[in-house]
């Protein structure tokens, strides 16, 4: 299993001043310190680096051009592979050529390193660039299939229902041959099949559900890649699973930086934005699903025990972290996305984490030999492999 880096940039109040001058001066320092960091896990092997692109999310992910940040990223960094995670394809977020334009430049300034993940995100950002929630699976499925078009085709159009476009040459064309290789975000079991039948690589997390749901998820992705049909030009058969992640020199070092004050905070700004924001563009029947859900995190009865006991997060000494993180390999994930910059940790912290990870973990994870309690992988369609 490979160890890679989460980036929602982070800055949670109190900002420390007035606004707007207290946001300016917290996300500027939280977007310079994101560069050391990842730099360093560059230089300690770590596997890729995703960058998110989230709308409006105040405290919690402050990046909504992560092609901005991973250009950046391209022209300090070394091996690192540059992960979108994810742009937001359904066409109200981006133009389909806007996204192949810039995916591609990042892969050309960095000379074939990114990956490229797609999604369609949430009711709260949808509606604020009115994007068709109940077409949103189609437009992310079609604007994939144009990306890919324009990528491939020295002059590419497009003609359906829902989406026109004039003969134009799309430039640049991606480092990588035929392109980056492409993933989807997926939360559920249902979601995890549409990777798979897709030949998609599956981006999942463990922050908010058990290690067995998760099972279940990568049991139902492999399966399904037995009978992939490719969107893509790129087939992708692997498991990346992101979680809460924070490794000290020992778990008294670890909580005197105030790591479950960190790990409440995250679960409980979820909570928060999700019942303020997202709620009311639910239906009845979804709300009634969630708010029993959200509630006990925004009053602040959030089981950080269970989670830390079923490894949900990985929190620890370099021993203890290895261990958790076997489970992840044991359940067939590919890449454990590593979210090393959240809540209240200081900069000094998280360098700390990321040494002792790429120095102390890393090279023992990659020797693990997993147990494979999921299925294990299928063999990939009969296309080019990621």
């Amino acid at each position: 299993m490979k160890l890679d880096l989460l980036y929602e940039v982070d800055s949670p109040k109190p900002w420390g001043a007035p606004h707007p001058r207290g946001q300016r001066e917290r996300e500027q320092r939280a977007y310079y310190e994101a560069i050391e960091q990842i730099k360093l896990g560059d230089a300690l092997g770590f596997n890729t680096v995703w960058a998110v692109e989230h709308h409006f999310r105040e405290g919690r992910s402050h990046c909504p051009a992560p092609e901005v940040l991973l250009g950046a990223l391209s022209q300090v960094t070394e091996q690192i592979g540059l992960g979108f995670g994810v742009t937001l394809t359904p066409f109200g977020f981006t133009h389909p050529a806007r996204v192949a334009e810039k995916v591609a430049t990042v892969d050309l300034l960095s000379k074939g390193r990114v990956q490229w993940g797609t999604g369609r995100s949430t009711p709260m950002e949808q509606t604020a660039f009115h994007v068709d929630r109940e077409r949103s699976r189609e437009q992310w499925r079609e604007a994939i299939q144009i990306i890919c078009g324009m990528w491939r085709e020295e002059r590419f159009s497009w003609d359906s229902p829902s989406f026109q476009f004039p003969e134009r040459v799309v430039t640049p064309k991606p480092y990588q041959d035929p392109h980056p290789p492409c993933w989807m975000a997926a939360t559920s079991q249902g979601s995890s099949e549409v990777a798979g039948e897709n030949a998609l690589g599956l981006l999942s997390f463990s922050i908010m559900q058990s290690l067995d749901q998760m099972a279940k998820q990568i049991e139902s992705y492999r399966a399904a890649q037995k009978r992939a049909k490719p969107l893509t030009d790129v087939s992708t058969n692997k498991v990346a699973a992101y979680t809460l992640v924070h490794c000290a020199d020992s778990m008294a070092d670890a909580e005197a930086n105030e790591i479950w004050k960190s790990v409440g905070w995250w679960y409980q700004n979820l909570a928060q934005f999700t019942i303020d924001w997202e709620l009311v563009h639910l239906s009845q029947k979804e709300q009634d699903q969630i708010f029993p859900l959200m509630k006990p995190l925004l009053e602040g009865n959030i089981p950080i025990d269970h989670f830390h006991d079923a490894n949900m997060i990985v929190v620890g000494d370099p021993e203890r972290c290895f261990e958790k993180m076997c489970h992840y390999a044991d359940l067939g994930v590919d890449e454990l996305i590593c979210y090393v910059q959240f809540g209240y940790h200081s900069h000094e912290s998280v360098m700390r984490s990321i040494e002792l990870i790429g120095k102390e973990v890393l090279p023992e994870i990659e020797r693990y030999t997993p147990k494979f309690a999921a299925t294990p992988p299928a063999k990939p369609p009969a296309t080019s492999d990621a």
